[in-house]
């Protein structure tokens, strides 16, 4: 069993890198990505953890695309050391993140809810602080009950306090994760929102700019809908990936490491046949 998309602390996830790892010893998990968003400062501290338990990791990044309808997630895969490109893509990331934060807090502040971006660096230390930890803040202050209930009510797109992301240039991102020894896959495609008959043209572009895979079993999507996705992902030239997109139960209870859609486990090949063949 594998798994090639799993979070930790340094984005959004609920446990460190190392407890990754350690968890992932405990279920007999081979090899692990660490993906974590727009950032690979939890790489160091799973890779050493990995060493200690023999389990193989798979440095990574999950980076935002910008794109005109729903969300384009880019995965880095076999990520050696991070270029001089992907920094400047984090440093960017960090900023305007920080940027987008402080509107955040503003709209929140102007309606009565004391947030602070102190208490968020304080409550989230070393973190890339994005939209899931204003969630987490919201139950805290008990504004909502659950984190979904603060991305339903406020913090989803087209909410009272959504505030639109400055996201990266595909072109620089493809070119940022190469510079790193890696190589770019599109994750979960369903996220794209794009119809069956754009999805091909989409994808077929994305694969002509320097794309070489896509994730196509993914939770979020439905087992007949990753089996079609294979099956167009095989027929444009693609590898093929899986992942669990796991974050910690706390966060997303309905996803298990190790497990893709239809809680299938991961097999191995996806790593062992696929991956490490386009890997330098």
């Amino acid at each position: 069993m594998i798994d090639l998309h799993v979070h930790t602390t340094a984005s959004d996830g609920q446990y460190t890198p190392a407890q990754i790892i350690q968890k992932a010893a405990e279920k007999n998990i081979k090899v692990i990505a660490i993906t974590d968003h727009d950032t690979t400062a939890g790489l160091s501290e799973a890779r050493e953890a990995g060493k200690q338990l023999g389990v193989t990791v798979v440095g990574g990044i999950e980076i935002n695309i910008t794109f005109p309808t729903g969300e384009f997630h880019l995965l880095g895969l076999g990520l050696k050391e991070p270029s001089k490109s992907l920094i400047i893509i984090v440093e960017n990331v960090i900023k305007n993140r920080f940027d987008r934060n402080k509107q955040i807090i503003e709209k929140m502040n102007e309606d009565g809810v004391p947030l602070t971006l102190e208490e968020l660096e304080t409550d989230f230390p070393g973190t890339v602080i994005g939209r899931p930890h204003f969630a987490a803040e919201l139950v805290k202050h008990g504004v909502v009950k659950t984190r979904q209930q603060a991305f339903d009510q406020y913090l989803a797109r087209g909410r009272k306090w959504y505030v639109p992301r400055i996201c990266t240039n595909l072109d620089e991102a493809i070119v940022a994760i190469r510079e790193s020894g890696g190589v770019p896959v599109v994750a979960h495609p369903m996220s794209l929102y794009l119809s069956w008959g754009k999805l091909p043209d989409m994808l077929k572009d994305c694969y002509d700019k320097g794309v070489v895979g896509i994730e196509a079993f993914h939770p979020g999507a439905r087992v007949t809908e990753c089996l079609r996705l294979e099956e167009l992902g095989r027929k444009i030239g693609f590898i093929i990936t899986a992942g669990s997109d796991f974050h910690g139960e706390k966060i997303r209870s309905d996803r298990r490491l190790g497990h893709t859609c239809g809680n299938k486990k991961i097999d191995d090949k996806y790593y062992y046949e696929e991956l490490l063949k386009v890997l330098s």
